[in-house]
């Protein structure tokens, strides 16, 4: 029995101190300062939201027209798709930094709390940063493009893939090359311009030199309408010394990407032409005595 009445009075005491509690709050000053939060969260809110919709449609204005002067689709969306995650990102940041100021929350403290864990991580992430940058300025100022054969470093195939964090090269062996953006130095292009490459025809000797570049024009002349990759007429060098011997040299103009198949199409034509005709060739690549 006395168990149970001291049950009651405790109930009784704490019942008295949430009431003394309850009463002791400006109803009025809490109301008022709830009232003002929620207001300065729906103005900062639609400041937000306007400012994000806005970006967003002069950031695509701005790169449609872009795009209709430069033609090149796939660099300008992808421009565009990073300046509008970018915008989002940094809009985001100063409205949540607004919302937990304007609900009281320490906002400043906890940015220089978490400044030390971030100096940490930054050390860790400066190659990740490096990579971001470099992979701005690649999309940017259009170094490659998918599609595009080029030689990075060691490496030369073509491009797959262009990241902001790596490149994606595929050499001619299948091998699919993934490289950090942060490595790409230097970028030689094989499809920007028109491609020159040599034409080496092996001879045993000099004395058909002007027969050899009779036929040779022949050919050129009857090729002509099947080496539509060309971009300007065969070009006859004339005799070169190297290493292995006698060489006529013939160089070819062609598009982008085209110059390997252009050379072995003239080569075969070439040696074909040649052999019929009585001239000549060298045969053995070894290096003569």
């Amino acid at each position: 029995m006395q168990n149970s009445l001291s049950g009651i009075y405790a109930q009784v005491a704490t019942s008295k101190h949430w009431l003394r509690f309850f009463q002791r709050i400006n109803w009025q000053t809490l109301g008022d300062k709830i009232f003002s939060a929620a207001m300065q969260l729906l103005i900062v809110t639609v400041v937000f939201i306007i400012l994000l919709r806005g970006g967003r449609y002069l950031v695509r204005r701005s790169f449609r027209h872009y795009k209709v002067r430069v033609g090149a689709n796939g660099r300008v969306d992808t421009m565009a798709a990073l300046s509008q995650n970018t915008l989002s990102y940094v809009l985001v940041f100063f409205y949540v930094y607004s919302a937990l100021t304007i609900v009281g929350v320490p906002v400043g403290t906890l940015i220089a709390g978490a400044g030390i864990v971030g100096l940490a991580v930054g050390f860790g992430a400066q190659g990740f940063v490096s990579d971001l940058v470099n992979g701005f300025f690649i999309i940017m100022e259009g170094q490659l493009d998918v599609g595009d054969s080029v030689t990075i470093g060691e490496i030369t195939g073509t491009v797959t893939a262009v990241g902001l964090r790596t490149t994606q090269i595929e050499s001619s062996d299948g091998t699919l090359n993934y490289i950090p953006n942060r490595n790409i130095t230097i970028v030689r292009n094989l499809s920007r311009n028109a491609m020159k490459i040599t034409v080496d025809i092996p001879l045993a000797n000099a004395g058909d030199t002007p027969q050899v570049e009779t036929i040779v024009k022949d050919v050129n002349a009857h090729l002509a309408d099947q080496a539509n990759s060309l971009t300007a007429p065969p070009q006859l060098l004339g005799l070169s010394t190297a290493k292995l011997g006698l060489s006529y040299q013939v160089l070819l103009t062609t598009a982008p990407g085209a110059q390997l198949g252009m050379q072995r199409l003239y080569l075969t034509a070439y040696v074909d032409a040649l052999s019929k005709a009585g001239i000549d060739l060298r045969t053995d690549m070894r290096n003569p005595q």
